[in-house]
């Protein structure tokens, strides 16, 4: 039997959620496919079970990217190619003069971080220039929430009446 997918439109988080839990409870987890809203919608993920991405761990890995980075640069800058006499230090010394470099090293950490982990996240989501748009429907961007749900073809009418008894606002029906 083939695949269909149901697109499944609300009006209000909390007819979202409600409606997830129902699916999820009487249909299984899998029969999500995705959430569209205009806005995170927290903890939708331990409802659906969703697996945990590697965001936090490339986030660290970016800091120590930019910490590195950073040091090279003002090692390079302030103490090999143009040594300055700051404050009265000995300006060929890495270690007397770190104290007084902690400020740019923190804030190029932070810049690379943050630069890297949105590009990181641009690429996940599939939202880079170039992309193909896979929003069914604009409205979510705006106000609305969507549901796209796998379903088989004998249980269409099942779920539709599912559906709309517990606040679906409008329902799609797409073959695949």
């Amino acid at each position: 039997m083939s695949n269909n997918i149901l697109y499944v439109r609300y009006d209000n988080e909390s007819e979202l959620l409600k409606s997830v839990n129902i699916l999820t409870k009487k249909k299984g987890k899998n029969i999500i496919r995705e959430i569209y809203s205009p806005y995170p919608i927290h903890n939708i993920g331990k409802l659906l079970d969703l697996e945990k991405n590697q965001l936090s761990f490339f986030s660290f890995l970016y800091g120590v990217f930019g910490f590195f980075i950073s040091n090279l640069l003002v090692w390079y800058t302030m103490i090999f190619d143009w040594p300055q006499n700051i404050g009265g230090k000995l300006s060929y010394s890495w270690i007397k003069n770190f104290p007084s470099f902690i400020p740019v090293i923190f804030e190029l950490s932070i810049f690379f971080s943050a630069h890297l982990m949105c590009i990181t996240y641009l690429f996940q989501c599939q939202l880079f220039p170039g992309a193909s748009a896979k929003n069914p429907d604009i409205r979510t961007t705006d106000n609305m929430f969507l549901i796209e749900i796998n379903c088989k073809k004998n249980n269409i009418k099942d779920l539709i009446f599912l559906l709309n008894n517990h606040g679906a606002k409008e329902i799609k029906f797409k073959k695949s």
